[in-house]
């Protein structure tokens, strides 16, 4: 693709554009796949929260995951975003994002929707940085389990969704972004995530898929 001819590609042709440069390959999942569950809280469930993002399909999908995940007995990972009082433990990410105060310790917007409360078993990862993995005892705690790949859900695709794959890849872990079970505020940063993923770092199926390639795995 030559450099300004970006707008005159369908997607269909981006798309092949991308194969055609060898993008896209697939890195299947693993035997010991871990569902994550990314953020995925009132404040962007809830249309009077400054941050929701519309993700109603995708607390619905990731509650049938985690239902499904649980039957199999694949770790269960919820993740959710806490700062001290004022932000003082949020960094440059709370200066960057004032939104985030949302998140302060005992806010009502980081609590889970009543489908994707962690029950006894599940994993809960306390973060403060876009990525489940910075900072936090994710990996080795997967890696103890034996764990060789993760499934994502949550919110926003495009933000600590995409974060979290990125740095699974990083890890040594395959990542599966589950489309129909992630979302985000707008549909634009949503689509273009979701491509760059599925391109770069991230195999990219829609829960139905992920349900049928899991169970292969029992």
């Amino acid at each position: 693709m030559t450099e300004g001819a970006g707008a005159a590609f369908t997607r269909d042709a981006l798309a092949d554009d991308y194969r055609e440069a060898g993008f896209g390959g697939s890195l299947g999942l693993g035997t010991r796949p871990a569902l994550v569950v990314v953020d995925l809280v009132r404040a962007y469930t809830d249309p009077e929260s400054p941050l929701y993002a519309g993700a109603e399909r995708a607390v619905e999908r990731t509650a049938t995951l985690v239902r499904g995940a649980r039957e199999l007995g694949h770790p269960v990972v919820f993740t959710y975003v806490e700062y001290a009082p004022g932000g003082a433990d949020g960094g440059l990410f709370y200066r960057k994002v004032p939104a985030l105060r949302l998140f302060e310790r005992a806010s009502p917007w980081g609590d889970p929707p009543e489908e994707l409360v962690p029950e006894p078993g599940d994993l809960v990862i306390v973060k403060k940085y876009p990525s489940a993995f910075f900072g936090t005892a994710l990996a080795s705690t997967l890696t103890a389990l034996g764990v060789d790949s993760v499934v994502i859900t949550g919110t926003s695709t495009s933000g600590c969704v995409r974060a979290t794959a990125l740095d699974a890849l990083c890890h040594g872990f395959r990542p599966v972004v589950v489309s129909d079970a992630v979302a985000d505020r707008d549909l634009r940063p949503h689509e273009a995530a979701l491509f760059d993923l599925a391109a770069k770092y991230a195999d990219v199926h829609e829960a139905v898929k992920v349900g049928e390639l899991w169970n292969r795995t029992t």
